[in-house]
Order: C-alpha cells, then sequence, then structure tokens
C-alpha cells in the first residue's frame, strides 16, 4: 500500500508525500493517543479555525460534525469554551515547526494518522505529545475526579494533543 497525497491548500503548494501505512493503524509503540483528528475536531479544538482549507487532503467524515467557525478563532466552539492555544507565530519562534507540517502538531497527527510516516518527525512528535502527559498529573493533582470545570485551559490544552481529559 503507498498512496501518494498532493496537498494545494494556503499554507502548501504541491507538497507530496506518501500514505504507508493504513489510516488509523501501526502506530509507534510510544504513541497511544486518546483521540482520533475526527473526534478531535467534533468535540471542538483551536477556536473551530483549524484547517478549514485543507480539507480535500482528509477524509470528508472527519468534518461532518466538525466545529467550525465562519470567521476568526472562537474559544465558543472549544469543548471547555477556552482559548488554550498559542499563536503560529509563538510557535515558529519556537522553533516547534516542522517545515513539511507548517501548521504544526495537529496537522503532523493528521497526517500520521492517516498513514504517512517520516521517521525522525515522528520520534520528535510522539516526544513532544509524551511530554504533554504532565498536565494529566496536574489535573489529577488539583482537581477532583470529573470536575471538568477544574483547570478547564489545560483540559482544552489536552484535547488539543489527543488525550481525552474529559475522562479525568
Amino acid at each position: 500500500m503507498r498512496k501518494k497525497v498532493i496537498v494545494n491548500d494556503k499554507m502548501q503548494k504541491n507538497y507530496i508525500y506518501y500514505l504507508i501505512e493504513k489510516e488509523g493503524k501501526n502506530f509507534h509503540n510510544d504513541f497511544k493517543p486518546e483521540l482520533t483528528p475526527k473526534e478531535m475536531l467534533e468535540l471542538g479544538v483551536f477556536g473551530g479555525v483549524y484547517m478549514r482549507d485543507c480539507k480535500k487532503e482528509f477524509p470528508k467524515d472527519w468534518f461532518y460534525n466538525a466545529k467550525e467557525s465562519k470567521g476568526k478563532k472562537d474559544e465558543k466552539l472549544n469543548y471547555f469554551k477556552v482559548d488554550a492555544s498559542m499563536p503560529l507565530y509563538y510557535w515558529m519562534e519556537k522553533d516547534w515547526i516542522y517545515e513539511e507540517d507548517p501548521r504544526g502538531w495537529f496537522q503532523w497527527y493528521c497526517r500520521y494518522y492517516m498513514g504517512r510516516r517520516i521517521e525522525n518527525e515522528d520520534l520528535r512528535q510522539i516526544k513532544r505529545w509524551r511530554a504533554m502527559k504532565r498536565h494529566v498529573g496536574a489535573i489529577k493533582k488539583n482537581c477532583f475526579k470529573m470536575d471538568l470545570n477544574c483547570r478547564r485551559k489545560q483540559r482544552q490544552a489536552l484535547l488539543h494533543w489527543a488525550y481525552d481529559s474529559r475522562k479525568i
């Protein structure tokens, strides 16, 4: 299985990658996301503005029930109704953006989920994903179990990283 994907959106022109794994299968042993990209979009992440111009790249059903803003970012569309994002320029200044995924971690995750593999970048992103686990510990330490009003910004940030913070 080797499917060619050609990307043409606002941030990438004629970017080509290949899907070498089945969708949602054969993840690295250290990478066990609790949410799929589709579930994340349906729950409400990134204020509803993420990936509106690149829907052709991903399965249509990911967007059927996605919470999308018609204009600017709207934190009311986020599951926890708070803004837990830093602007893209912040991530670029920190040198956390990989050239082939100019939108950041979630774009990498969507492509990884679909079956793209880039060994070194996959390992880097998985390491970043694992580092977010510290926020799970902070919520457990500081909140009563299932108190979804406690640390809402931290919970929203975890949703952005495919951790299901509704279950903590």
